[in-house]
């Protein structure tokens, strides 16, 4: 659709969804969907993910530049590692937070909890330094707080985390409570990494939507949450690994996956709203999860072959391949997290490009206020008063 302008009331028509449609300007990073290519700042992310640790990328996002050197990347380190214990409060209720919900939505609660306590302020009211200070906090506190809530969940004591491991081996650390292996902690590291951030996608979008209200930061973040839980954003890893149970071997695939496209179905973990090509997150990670190994790789490789073909036969002209999330759920699975534990991984890395997002939206004193088109009854009606 064709931008169409309002005369009377100065709106502009987009296509449903703002397809194509560019609501601002950023620094943070972009996806490229005709060359399968996307980047934070002036970075390839899948070049960050297979060469530099989590926390150089963590740095790069808050503060637009990577470590130079060793002594740059052990202070951003030093700053950020007391932030990951749970602050006093909060951590006195995630019992009966955990008893009550699933970790990912327990997360709302605990970050409003985090915020409150540790007296944010609307992020209008604040410079560059104290939002940085709430953000590199939020996003600290967010793994930890998602591993407590899972064990609790589950009955078992929530474990502290560790100043002598990185955050991908920390987060595995917390989650199982057992000592990580170093190439499966490596592994998560690459899947943390090519998750940081997308774009303007729904949750980001809503991060910066609150942001430009000048709402303190826990506020942008629990709402990135709510969208990131919904099945077509954030709660399709799980999902794809479903397909594959549901499949279970390679000569299986066809036979469960055509009359599933001929029914309209989705694919879980196939086709992105942005990619016309290979998603360059998938493409990495299925070298992860191969160099991995095991039944799950080999299955999961040999289903995606026959799915895209299938896909191709049957949706002509429609471009669909495996997806981030399809080859996500498969590294986690083989790295030891549970599935349960799929989505809030995927928040516990992206709420890092959640904070980016909102540092910049808050330099902008604008507010987002969208406008709608009314298709209800003509108005004004009378109001008929009852007898």
């Amino acid at each position: 659709m064709t931008p169409v302008a309002d005369s009377i009331n100065g709106a502009v028509e987009v296509p449903r969804g703002l397809k194509g449609v560019v609501v601002a300007d950023t620094a943070v990073g972009d996806v490229r969907g005709t060359e399968g290519f996307y980047h934070y700042r002036q970075y390839s992310a899948v070049e960050l993910a297979t060469t530099r640790p989590f926390e150089d990328v963590w740095r790069l996002m808050i503060d637009k530049t990577l470590p130079t050197d060793l002594a740059e990347r052990g202070a951003f380190c030093d700053e950020v590692r007391p932030l990951r214990a749970i602050p006093t409060a909060t951590a006195g209720v995630l019992p009966a937070i955990a008893r009550a919900s699933d970790p990912l939505t327990g997360l709302r609660t605990a970050l409003s909890l985090v915020g409150a306590e540790r007296g944010f302020r609307p992020v209008y009211d604040l410079d560059h330094t104290a939002r940085r200070s709430d953000a590199l906090l939020t996003a600290a506190v967010t793994p930890t707080i998602l591993t407590s809530l899972y064990r609790l969940r589950n009955g078992l004591d929530a474990v502290a985390p560790r100043d002598d491991l990185d955050y991908a081996a920390n987060y595995l650390w917390m989650l199982t409570g057992t000592e990580p292996d170093p190439g499966r902690a490596r592994a998560l590291e690459h899947y943390l990494v090519s998750t940081v951030d997308h774009g303007f996608n729904a949750s980001t979008f809503t991060a910066r939507v609150i942001a430009s209200t000048g709402a303190d930061l826990s506020a942008c973040i629990v709402g990135a949450i709510g969208a990131l839980s919904g099945p077509l954003h954030g709660g399709a890893p799980s999902r794809a690994l479903d397909l594959l149970d549901e499949i279970g071997s390679i000569d299986n695939a066809r036979p469960v996956v055509v009359p599933k496209v001929q029914r309209g179905e989705r694919i879980m973990g196939f086709g992105h709203p942005v990619y016309v090509t290979d998603d360059p997150r998938s493409i990495m990670l299925g070298d992860v999860a191969r160099h991995l190994g095991g039944e799950l790789a080999d299955l999961a490789t040999g289903v995606e072959r026959t799915v895209v073909d299938v896909l191709a036969e049957l949706k002509p002209g429609r471009h669909l391949y495996a997806n981030v999330e399809y080859y996500a759920a498969v590294v986690m699975s083989l790295c030891g997290v549970p599935r349960e534990m799929f989505t809030p991984t995927f928040a516990s890395s992206r709420v890092i490009g959640w904070t980016a997002n909102v540092l910049e939206q808050a330099e902008d004193s604008k507010i987002i206020r969208p406008s709608a088109r009314y298709v209800g009854p003509p108005p004004p009606q009378p109001v008929s008063e009852l007898p």
